[in-house]
């Protein structure tokens, strides 16, 4: 990876946990390593612990961020999501995309609650 794209995947995760935390959510978590993936976001919206992927585009021509989350990395986000359940065995656990589309001079935040299910 590159540096500019490891800059740019870091400025979409920290306007991601500042959206997040506008709404309410406790941010428990970034970047939260594990055998089978990255966590990018790890937070708590009431009693559901959600993990958040975080998809950030600049150029129009890659399409939408949010397309980016296919079927392979919504496996690896279902395993994801059963290593935490383990550590959180009695609240519901969640799967949330975050697409970021920084394509015109304001950022676009698109907050797809469910995008998995688990």
């Amino acid at each position: 990876m590159t540096f500019q794209r490891k800059q740019l995947g870091a400025s979409g995760e920290d306007l991601a946990a500042e959206f997040l935390e506008k709404l309410g959510y406790k941010i428990i978590n970034r970047n939260l390593r594990f055998k089978v993936g990255e966590i990018d976001i790890l937070a708590q919206d009431n009693k559901t612990i959600v993990i958040v992927e975080v998809k950030t585009k600049r150029f129009v021509h890659q399409g939408l961020p949010e397309e980016q989350v296919d079927y392979f990395k919504k496996k690896k986000l279902r395993l994801l999501g059963r290593a935490i359940s383990q550590q959180y065995l009695d609240q519901p656990i969640r799967i949330d995309v975050i697409a970021i589309d920084e394509t015109d001079f304001e950022p676009k935040i698109n907050h797809i609650i469910n995008a998995v299910t688990c």
